[in-house]
């Protein structure tokens, strides 16, 4: 048994759409854990500093005025196999392909406004929950 940690982000679009308890609500049910929670609203810098792996990429402006357009929610999420249990939930990158009883299914829109995001690795996680979470104890 693997007990590891991941992060996830409610997205502007989940957000607005009322769907934090939602969203929660279905990584509760998979047996992981939250054990951080913070609302935000991500500043441009902090934007581009997070996706600076993609700044090459054609889409790179337009993630970056998506995630400064509201406030999202930033999760420190913890549990056995982490991070591949909470991509399973997330479902596909892209909304319009993911099924039923996934947070994109449920709450995304298309591969632009898919509700969530998570890491894609342990090593990606524990950059990202750094990113966060630095400075504040976890539960």
């Amino acid at each position: 048994m693997t007990i590891e940690r991941t992060f996830g982000i409610v997205k502007p679009d989940a957000v607005a759409k009322n769907a934090v308890g939602g969203v929660v609500d279905l990584v509760e049910k998979t047996g992981l854990k939250i054990v951080g929670l913070r609302l935000m609203r991500l500043s441009e810098p902090q934007a581009r500093a997070f996706y600076a792996v993609h700044k090459e990429r054609p889409f790179y402006g337009d993630l970056v005025r998506f995630m400064t357009s509201g406030p999202c929610v930033v999760m420190a999420i913890e549990g056995e196999n982490a991070v591949a249990r909470y991509r399973e939930v997330m479902g596909p990158t892209d909304s319009k392909k993911a099924p039923a009883g996934t947070i994109r299914g449920a709450y995304g829109t298309d591969i632009e406004k898919n509700a969530v995001h998570g890491s894609d690795g342990p090593d990606t996680a524990k950059a990202e929950l750094a990113f966060f979470f630095a400075g504040l104890e976890l539960a």
